[in-house]
Parts: structure tokens; sequence; C-alpha cells
């Protein structure tokens, strides 16, 4: 008997060797599994692993519930936001025209103006200058729903008219 790898004991301690490096490679293997299903587990029921399936399930549903509470509570305030800035927005300027013309049937180069501010409610003013040699007069209107509260010059009216029309939009 002279210990060698020939002789039966160390063909069996061999063996032996193997079968435990086996079993350690798989044991390593169950392990990193293991610890995959653990995680996958806690994602599913929570960091507390005593807790039943039905109960985890309960409260997933709660969460979800005051979610959708949170959304539904958040989507009506901005909806009531939106109102009031639509409100607003139809009180800008959305239609504008500017008319240039000689006020006296002078050659002084188109020096009068009538310009035309309207909001979607076809509300707002005509702001007309009247430019004549050494004087200028400014004179301001307004307009409800497309009908001046005085009388309009054909200036001013064109000045409505093409804003109206869409030809002055303030978008475009």
């Amino acid at each position: 008997m002279d210990g060698g790898l020939s002789s039966t004991e160390g063909a069996v301690a061999l063996a032996g060797v193997a079968i435990a490096v086996v079993a350690l490679v798989l044991a390593i293997v169950l392990a990193v599994k293991l610890r995959r299903l653990r995680a996958a587990q806690r994602a599913v029921l929570g960091e507390d692993g005593t807790r039943d399936l039905v109960g985890h399930a309960a409260r997933l549903e709660r969460g979800f519930v005051e979610l959708r509470d949170w959304v539904e509570e958040t989507a009506a305030g901005i909806e009531r936001r939106m109102a009031g800035a639509e409100e607003r927005i139809d009180g800008c300027v959305a239609h504008r025209a500017l008319v240039r013309y000689d006020a006296w049937g002078e050659m002084s180069g188109q020096q009068s103006s009538s310009l035309a501010l309207l909001d979607a409610r076809r509300s707002g003013v005509i702001v007309s200058t009247i430019h004549h040699r050494d004087s200028a007069r400014v004179y301001v209107k307004r307009v409800l729903a497309g009908e001046a509260d005085v009388e309009l010059s054909p200036e001013e009216r064109q000045a409505v008219e093409e804003a109206l029309a869409g030809d002055g939009a303030a978008g475009g």
C-alpha cells in the first residue's frame, strides 16, 4: 500500500473530492437561485415574508385606490385651473387689424391710423390717431360683441371688419 492514486483508497478519495466539488457547485447554484426567488418573493409579498398573499393583495389594492383618488383629485384641480385659464385667454387680444389713411386728403404718407384690438368675444377697443400738420388727436372707442358704443368712421369700421375676418388674427 503505497498510498498512490492507483490504489483503491486513492481512487475512493479522488471520487469523494469530486463528489464534494460537485456538491459545492450545486450548493452555490441553489443558493443563487434561492436568493433570486426570495427577491422575487419580496417584490410580491413585501419585506415581511410572514404576510400571506391575500393580505398583501389587499394592501396593494388599498394603495391603488389611494393612488386613483389622488389622480382624480389632481385631474379635477387641473381641469379647474384650465377652465380659469381659458376664461382669461378669451379676454386677451385675439383679433387685431391696423388701417392707415390720410385723414385730410393730403399727400402726407398715410400718417393717420385706426387700430382694432378685439378679444375672442369680439369685444375690445379701437384706437384712432388723426395727424394733421402741427397736431395729432387720439380717439379710443369701445367695442362690445362686434358693435361700437359710438359711431365709427369708415376706417375704424374697416379695422374692425378686417380684425374679425381673421386678416389680423393675433396668432398669425
